[in-house]
């Protein structure tokens, strides 16, 4: 290859790449043509567990140091050509015979540079490796720095990436569950309920919604204090989380109101209600171990209606299933 050639395959494959691979393979095709050396490879340094991995390699003769080749880091020519400062050696056997993976592989030339990210941390080695006794001049030893430098780069930005992305999933689970007690809050909650009511439209499903009251919490509150309260709407959630079907969702409105909501695609629409309806308000009553007390509670009051794409906005049909349970808090009480 001519130099204008080698220069016009570089900016080809820096200004096209997309990933660490899409740069290394053809950054190795490059070092063979230039140098005849029978195995180019990028390998990856694990020095915790002492093993190292070919993870992408170029070969063209006998020799073949095949992608997934794991080797004993401490016996190796780069772990060697590292600690000794020697990037390149066409004397492998009088050099480094103790190296029993070099004297099996019968290598003679070898031409490689450490692979840094971060800190110095050491990722890998950018090698070539040669049974032949093979001249290799100081500019593709420059130029092979120069790839282990735009390698170590690309490493870089994809790790960054990928924190990044961990990161923001991390946040997004954040931003969408209640911190106290680890259900889905508000914003997912309404997000949820408009995919379901947009669902519906295809599906034909009906959607049952209840707005849950927890009737008398404020008086847990001022008997047994706020810790007690905050236990008992954590509770509460995971006595509605663990009664949930396939398919319900459950979402904390705010305060000491929650959201149920669940599709159904026959039977009476009336009937339908009425089991949900009893189903959530039974996960709702019994005995409430609050670490320093037990609450024994009655039950909240559970308000259920029957909704589809045509029964109006999130808010909207928020409000009907609330006016349904407020129904059902003043039956409750005319009952006492």
């Amino acid at each position: 290859m001519t130099t204008d050639s080698v220069l016009e395959r570089i900016v080809d494959v820096v200004t096209g790449g997309e990933d660490v691979e899409d740069l290394v393979r053809p950054f190795l095709r490059i070092v063979e043509s230039l140098t005849g050396l029978e195995s180019t490879y990028l390998t990856t340094v694990d020095l915790e567990h002492g093993v190292q991995t070919v993870l992408f390699a170029h070969n063209t003769g006998t020799l073949n140091l095949h992608e997934g080749l794991k080797a004993d880091w401490g016996d190796t020519l780069c772990r060697r050509s590292i600690e000794e400062g020697c990037a390149y050696t066409d004397e492998v056997p009088s050099r480094w015979g103790d190296s029993r993976g070099g004297r099996e592989l019968g290598i003679s030339t070898y031409l490689g540079v450490p692979i840094r990210v971060g800190n110095g941390e050491l990722y890998g080695t950018l090698c070539g490796v040669s049974r032949a006794k093979l001249p290799v001049t100081g500019n593709v030893r420059k130029l092979l720095d120069l790839f282990g430098h735009i390698i170590a780069r690309q490493i870089e930005r994809e790790r960054l990436l990928e924190r990044l992305q961990r990161e923001n999933i991390e946040y997004e689970g954040h931003a969408l569950t209640d911190p106290l007690t680890g259900v889905p809050n508000r914003r997912a909650l309404l997000r949820e309920l408009q995919r379901a009511l947009s669902d519906s439209e295809r599906s034909g499903a009906t959607v049952y919604v209840a707005f849950i009251d927890l009737d008398g919490f404020k008086a847990i509150n001022d008997r047994h204090g706020h810790d007690a309260g905050d236990r008992f709407l954590i509770a509460v959630a995971r006595a509605l989380s663990a009664g949930l079907r396939e398919g319900d969702f459950l979402g904390r409105y705010g305060g000491d109101e929650f959201i149920v909501f669940g599709t159904d695609y026959g039977g009476d629409a009336a009937d339908n209600r009425c089991l949900f309806q009893a189903r959530l308000a039974g996960l709702t009553a019994g005995a409430f171990p609050l670490e320093s007390v037990t609450v024994e509670y009655s039950g909240a009051s559970v308000g259920v209606i029957a909704a589809n794409h045509q029964s109006g906005t999130c808010d909207e049909v928020i409000a009907q299933a609330d006016a349904a349970m407020y129904e059902v808090k003043q039956a409750r009480r005319a009952a006492r």
